[in-house]
């Protein structure tokens, strides 16, 4: 008697269940329910739909119904939602359209998925909100951006749909500004690791709010929106992707009494089996368990969900097959970097107190002479006593996939460092080098586990010890001038032997170098003189990386604006220089351009183009340090195209560009007419593109008062100072013509009929502009005004910070 197997849901478990036991047993009768239109479709193409980047919107659809059923010969009900299961009589309940059924089964496995999280936010149904999960989905969110209808986007969420879809409407050319609530995107990597990504998203125009979440959506038309922040920030959009996770789509599951785990995933043992006889579960609705740390995690990965459909498929058919776990392999496209991991990060080995040693590697993705060469960095963990891989992160422009498949690989089958070492890999200048990066990061570690080269790490910067420690550059005097660890020595590796009579022998030396060799061979040479050394892993790059949080895109302000054309397509500058630094490590490009600017005479321009990651935040560093003008700097297909002039504008007749961009003012006052003004003036001069600072300084600093009495420990004077002055700008007065308030409520009720914003309003606009409110923090203390008392988004700073920002102005006011 044939067996009557059901499935509920399509995709990737419940499709690749179907079919595999088809193909183990032709007489079983298979019948498969999914609730919507769709049952097999390639949901991680989605996004590169909407981007454009997949023209034809049938290649996504991997399976019709009929062509299964003609296939595979299964019954495929669409529109058919399963609401219940009696595992005792062995049927389910099914709702079509407005009627319900039953049907019996000798085995049901379910394969329900996920479905995207939407928090219960104030205008979180608002028509420019989407979700991107399916098909239908697509079809709603693709012909919203090809009708133009959105200029703007604000992307939530920092993951895999996140990243991607920020991504995608750049490419349809949308301003889009991702908003992340954790201080990385893409958690499965380490935030060290993250950072780079962080920098490439602000280079290819994405605006990036880390650290800050969504409080509310308020529409303001039939297709706009705001999103306002927990920070107080407003974002102006016309579509908003919400992307901030998905949870298991298992209601029905849980109301039909079979076991769920905390996160509502469904539980089931080895053989994909949940509590319940005869009744199987698979793909992003079941809970795993971690290869690594035998913990329970929700891994909802197309690679594991088809493994896992088959396996459900073998064990209904009598073929006693097993789930050997969950490493967690991923990857992800950014633009023109991609990011992969594999097995345990170091946020989760923390976490589940696992024993670990960490290693940073950077390398190239093939040989460095041969042409398009681009960087990668590694990052492995591995067991301190054994040396067996426990976790890797890879990320780079090409290769990566190719390396990340590497340490999967070992890291199934229980390899260690010194396995990594001795892999045989292919070898061809076009496609590696003779030493692999893998290779590399089993050799580096390997000299790491038997005390060949003890490491310190980024972290443990911050609390070196002057008194006992010793920070040695080994770099050259180029590369130190660039940024260096504060009171590091610099004595380049190649002078290290003939001057290392100027290092303290009784102190512990720290050395690094850029990305780790040449701090390693200082580290030989140290340790046989007889001195206890340490060296940086990684380098000052993963140093860099660890220390960058681009919150307010500040490495991008010396950047002027640019298009990713070509420089060299301008005609006037045919003839200039062009150097090549691509496959080069920093700082090998900022050193091929030193050599050139010296060479160059005033005012010629020089070209260069490099494909390290870090050249970006860079070039306008060294431009600033060394008096240069950074004409422009793009990316183009991961390639970094700056164009640099000897020397700075001399026109001393104009006001550069640069500092007509930027505007001070001095806030003195708390009258409503003097603020009324400055608040216009900023945001007008915002609003056109400069760099405003505001400086509040004595009774100024009224202005940024919360409207709210807020307790703070305050000695007496303080309290009557406090009492005595208005809190915020709804207490302000005009400076003439008060009248004991009437002049002033005169004033803002003729403001009200004429569409003039009130004065709070205009300074929520300057906050979210991006003007910069600064509170004298010297003013404060005689005041007694309180950090706490002052309204969000407030820095706070003396005297010289605001002489620095006044001296690179070309405007300042005094009100």
């Amino acid at each position: 008697m044939s067996k009557k197997i059901l499935i509920v849901g399509g995709v990737a478990g419940g499709a690749s269940c179907a079919a595999r036991m088809r193909r183990l047993d032709e007489s079983a009768e298979i019948v498969m329910f999914e609730k919507g239109e769709y049952i097999s479709f390639a949901n991680c193409g989605l996004p590169y739909y909407i981007g454009d980047t997949i023209k034809d919107r049938e290649n996504l659809i991997i399976q019709t119904p009929q062509k299964f059923k003609d296939r595979f010969k299964v019954d495929v009900r669409t529109n058919a939602e399963v609401i219940s299961i009696n595992p005792v009589e062995k049927t389910i309940s099914v709702r079509n359209g407005g009627s319900t059924y039953h049907e019996h089964y000798d085995a049901l496995v379910l394969s329900p998925g996920t479905s995207p999280i939407r928090p219960p936010l104030r205008g979180i149904d608002s028509p420019v909100v989407f979700t991107l999960r399916n098909i239908p989905d697509t079809d709603r969110i693709r012909p919203y951006v090809d009708s133009k209808q959105a200029r703007r986007a604000v992307v939530i969420g920092g993951g895999f749909i996140g990243l991607e879809m920020a991504e995608s409407l750049r490419h349809r050319g949308l301003e889009v500004t991702l908003v992340e609530m954790l201080d990385q995107v893409f958690t499965p990597a380490d935030k060290e690791m993250a950072s780079v990504l962080h920098q490439h998203l602000i280079m290819n125009g994405v605006r990036l709010i880390l650290g800050d979440g969504v409080k509310e959506i308020l529409p303001t038309g039939d297709t706009s929106a705001e999103v306002f922040l927990m920070s107080g920030e407003r974002i102006p959009t016309e579509l908003v992707i919400l992307s901030i996770g998905v949870k298991p789509d298992t209601e029905f599951v849980k109301k039909s009494g079979i076991a769920v785990g905390e996160r509502g995933t469904i539980v089931v043992d080895q053989h994909m089996r949940t509590d319940k006889p005869d009744i199987y579960a698979v793909g992003d609705a079941v809970e795993v368990v971690d290869f690594i740390s035998g913990k329970k995690v929700h891994v909802p990965l197309a690679g594991p969900a088809n493994r896992q459909g088959s396996i459900a498929a073998d064990n209904i058919a009598g073929i006693h097959t097993v789930y050997k776990n969950t490493q967690g392999t991923a990857i992800c496209k950014i633009f023109d970097l991609t990011v992969a991991v594999t097995g345990l990060n170091e946020k989760n080995a923390k976490k589940w107190g696992i024993s670990y040693i960490k290693s940073y590697t950077h390398g190239s993705s093939h040989a460095s002479y041969y042409p398009g060469s681009f960087p990668l960095s590694i990052k492995i963990l591995f067991e301190p006593k054994t040396g067996k891989l426990l976790g890797a992160q890879v990320i780079g422009k090409d290769g990566i996939d190719k390396r990340i498949d590497v340490f999967a690989t070992a890291l199934r089958h229980g390899l260690t460092v010194y396995d990594l070492a001795e892999l045989e890999l292919a070898y061809a200048p076009p496609y590696g080098s003779a030493k692999d990066p893998v290779n590399i990061a089993g050799f580096v570690a390997q000299n790491i586990l038997e005390g060949r080269m003890p490491v310190f790490y980024a972290e443990d910067v911050a609390s070196i010890d002057g008194s006992r420690q010793q920070l040695l550059d080994v770099r050259t005097k180029t590369e130190y001038e660039q940024g260096a660890l504060e009171n590091a020595v610099c004595i380049p590796v190649d002078e290290l032997r003939s001057r290392i009579g100027e290092l303290n022998k009784e102190k512990e030396i720290l050395t690094y170098c850029q990305v780790g060799l040449r701090g390693y061979l200082a580290t030989r040479m140290l340790m046989q003189q007889g001195f206890r050394v340490k060296n940086l892993s990684g380098g000052y790059k993963t140093y860099s990386n660890a220390q960058t949080v681009n919150y307010d895109h500040s490495y991008m302000k010396n950047v002027p604006e640019a298009s990713c054309s070509s420089p060299t397509s301008d005609s006037k500058d045919a003839n200039r220089r062009v150097i090549d630094a691509c496959g080069l490590q920093c700082p090998g490009p900022i050193m091929q351009l030193k050599k050139a600017m010296d060479k160059a005479s005033d005012g010629e321009a020089v070209e260069i183009r490099a494909t390290d990651q870090g050249f970006a935040a860079d070039v306008p560093s060294w431009c600033v340090r060394t008096d240069n003008t950074l004409v422009s700097l793009c990316q183009k297909d991961g390639v970094y195209s700056a164009v640099i002039k000897k020397g700075k504008p001399n026109d001393v007749c104009t006001v550069p560009q640069t500092l007509r961009d930027k505007k001070t003012m001095v806030i003195f006052s708390n009258d409503f007419d003097r603020m009324m003004a400055a608040f216009i003036i900023a945001n007008g001069a915002a609003s056109m593109g400069s760099e405003v600072t505001l400086f509040f300084t004595f009774w100024g600093l009224n202005m940024l008062r919360k409207d709210a009495y807020v307790n703070v420990k305050k000695s007496i004077a303080e309290r009557m100072f406090g009492m005595m002055m208005p809190r915020g700008a709804k207490k302000t007065k005009l400076s003439k013509m008060n009248m004991g308030g009437m002049g002033t409520m005169m004033m803002q009720m003729e403001m009200k009929k004429k569409n003039v914003y009130p004065l709070s309003e205009l300074i929520d606009q300057a906050r979210q502009s991006g003007v910069k409110l600064i509170a004298c923090t010297m003013s404060m203390d005689i005041m007694g005004i309180k950090k706490e008392e002052l309204i969000d988004g407030v820095e706070f700073g003396g005297v010289a910070y605001y002489l620095e920002k006044a001296d690179n102005a070309g405007y300042n006011i005094f009100i």
